[in-house]
């Protein structure tokens, strides 16, 4: 992709296009390449001997672009070594039940693709150990399209998730509420109680707040994100 191509994009085919559209396009295609650039630039140049560049210039670029804001995931690596900082820490923290809450819920995160809003939202009846090899998660909250609202998935406990899910309703569960066969019981609790002393549901912010603490501890250069 060349300059001439972006010029041809936003000068012909997104012309009558609103701005809005416009303006996110850019920043995709900007964002793309400066992933291209960062991760994959020396890879690319052995491979077809071309250096990679963004096509969008200051020449094309709609009006009202901002410079692209990439986020760049760890490694594999360096998840490792969050996780195992991360779990050794269990033995020593000073809270541990939500501690360990944060720990499973990130741990079903990273290996299953959950996101935060969805993991907050599952119940204890939502895991299903009986269907397939691991077992698999009945995300009942998942993400959807503009106007269609949420929709639903199962999700296999693949990648270790079965065995910290299990270790987690087993051995920590109990340590927030006693009671796991009234309805809608959250698979996650938080330590707040509700007027008849069940606990309620973790909010998104413990967990963000868990995954941010456990980040700036035990991987630094990530604490930011």
């Amino acid at each position: 992709m060349e300059p001439a191509d972006a010029d041809a994009y936003f000068g012909k085919v997104l012309r009558n296009s609103p701005s809005g559209t416009r303006l996110a396009r850019s920043q995709a295609l900007t964002t793309y390449f400066l992933f291209l650039k960062l991760r994959h630039k020396v890879e690319l140049h052995r491979m077809t001997g071309r250096v990679v560049e963004c096509p969008i210039d200051e020449m094309n670029r709609p009006r009202g672009a901002k410079d692209a804001q990439l986020r760049i995931p760890p490694t594999g690596p360096e998840v490792g070594t969050l996780f195992t900082g991360w779990g050794g820490e269990l033995a020593t923290c000073r809270k541990f039940a939500p501690t360990a809450r944060n720990y499973t819920a990130a741990k079903l995160m990273s290996p299953v693709g959950l996101r935060v809003s969805e993991a907050c939202k599952l119940d204890l009846t939502d895991v299903e150990w009986d269907l397939g090899r691991f077992g698999k998660l009945h995300v009942r909250h998942g993400k959807g399209a503009p106007g269609s609202g949420p929709r639903e998935r199962m999700v296999p406990l693949i990648n270790g998730a079965d065995r910290t899910l299990r270790w987690f309703i087993e051995d920590v569960w109990g340590q927030f509420d006693h009671d796991h066969t009234r309805p809608g019981t959250p698979l996650f609790p938080s330590e707040r109680k509700n007027a008849d002393g069940s606990s309620r549901r973790v909010g998104d912010d413990a967990l963000r707040g868990g995954l941010k603490d456990a980040a700036k501890a035990h991987l630094p250069g990530w604490a930011r994100s």
